[in-house]
């Protein structure tokens, strides 16, 4: 199923949750397997090995190595993996607010990784971009 395409109908229902959790970014070497009963958030393959994303609890619980310090904001949208300025509309947002945006789109939703320390401020953000007229 395709989601949502109009740029001011995805903003105006992006509804943001922030995630309770701590994330942290960790690296599984070369081609090592995951670790047996971790559940990343989200992995990307590069060079360098496998970067899971994850709970920090969880890559600690596992022995992972990690940075710390990120908040998962989940947009509840559904939007399409097409749609048009959703992501450019919200991490200008953020960053007109002095907050940094690493962005990974799934099938249905985007989720913002961003600072920890600041993760009210972000999800303030958000709530009155999508509140904008």
């Amino acid at each position: 199923m395709r989601g949502e395409t109009d740029l001011a109908r995805m903003l105006a229902t992006m509804e943001p949750v922030l995630r309770p959790e701590e994330f942290g970014y960790g690296l599984i070497p070369g081609m090592a397997a995951i670790p047996a009963g971790l559940v990343p958030f989200a992995t990307v393959r590069e060079a360098e090995g496998l970067t899971v994303i994850a709970p920090c609890s969880a890559l600690v619980r596992h022995g992972i190595a990690h940075r710390r310090g990120f908040a998962c904001i989940s947009l509840s949208v559904h939007s399409d993996l097409e749609a048009l300025g959703l992501t450019a509309a919200f991490a200008r947002a953020l960053a007109d607010a002095g907050l940094g945006a690493n962005v990974i789109a799934g099938l249905h939703h985007d989720h913002i990784l961003t600072s920890w320390d600041r993760r009210e401020a972000a999800l303030a953000c958000l709530r009155a971009l999508s509140r904008a007229p």
